[in-house]
């Protein structure tokens, strides 16, 4: 892959690319997603670690993710002591990353990483600082729907961060996100929000810093085990909308990081 030559071999040497996979309770899928990810890291030559950030989980993702560990070098896994939500898990991920690079990506593989080129192609050629994967351009492909419901919920929240937060990019949600790996540091080391609504704050913050963003089609295949509650969630991003709009407003994302 232009861009990211390597020698296709699994053990820990510098990484170029760093791929963190967020995970609660997700043993029906984590082997498979590490499966995915290490083959996708030996298959294009790329030096390149796989961080699983275990949130707490009461299954056997830890478990499962150790296995892989003791036998791949290159697979890590971060474990948090209680449930904390899927941004706090992204953001301790990518602070403790060491690629050049780094590619979060949902457990459930929702986007597979057969997309990941798309992602890191821009950022190889300077082109962009930040690359996220999207499902709202007319190139992407839905291969599996998301139900009515979510569609209705999504359709909601996308117009709640046009009015609140920003315009501009066209799906924020899509858990299938890139980063120049200075660019993570500096953005997520200001991030405050843990749940689901940390994505809008993420990319609010890369905006503010003068980092710039790229969206680009990738494939959906939609998980029906969806973690997002319909009555409780839709709430609580609400709120944290509101949330980010104030700590903008008080120009807290343009100081210094959080500690």
């Amino acid at each position: 892959m232009p861009g990211w030559e390597g020698v296709a071999r699994l053990e820990p040497v510098r990484p170029q690319l760093s791929i963190v996979i967020p995970a609660y309770n997700e043993s029906a899928d984590i082997e498979a997603a590490i499966e995915a990810a290490t083959a996708f890291l030996a298959q294009t030559g790329t030096p390149g670690e796989v961080i699983v950030v275990d949130d707490g989980s009461t299954d056997d993702t830890a478990a499962l993710t150790c296995r892989f560990a003791a036998s791949q070098p290159i697979v890590r896994l971060l474990r948090n002591g209680r449930n904390r939500g899927k941004g706090f898990s992204v953001r301790r991920g990518v602070l403790e990353a060491r690629g050049d690079v780094i590619l979060f990506s949902d457990a459930d593989e929702s986007t597979p990483f057969s997309e990941a080129p798309k992602l890191l192609a821009p950022i190889a050629a300077g082109a962009a600082d930040v690359v996220i994967g999207s499902r709202a351009l007319r190139e992407s492909r839905l291969e599996l729907p998301q139900p009515w419901m979510r569609r209705v919920m999504g359709w909601v929240f996308r117009n709640l961060v046009r009015l609140l937060v920003m315009r501009g990019i066209r799906d924020t949600q899509c858990g299938f996100k890139a980063f120049r790996a200075a660019a993570a540091r500096e953005t997520f080391a200001r991030q405050t929000l843990e749940g689901f609504a940390f994505d809008v704050e993420v990319l609010f913050i890369a905006r503010e810093l003068g980092y710039h963003i790229v969206e680009v089609p990738v494939r959906w295949l939609d998980s029906h085990d969806s973690r997002v509650h319909p009555l409780r969630d839709p709430v609580r991003m609400f709120l944290d909308l509101l949330r980010i709009r104030l700590r903008a407003w008080r120009g807290a994302y343009r100081g210094a990081p959080r500690s």
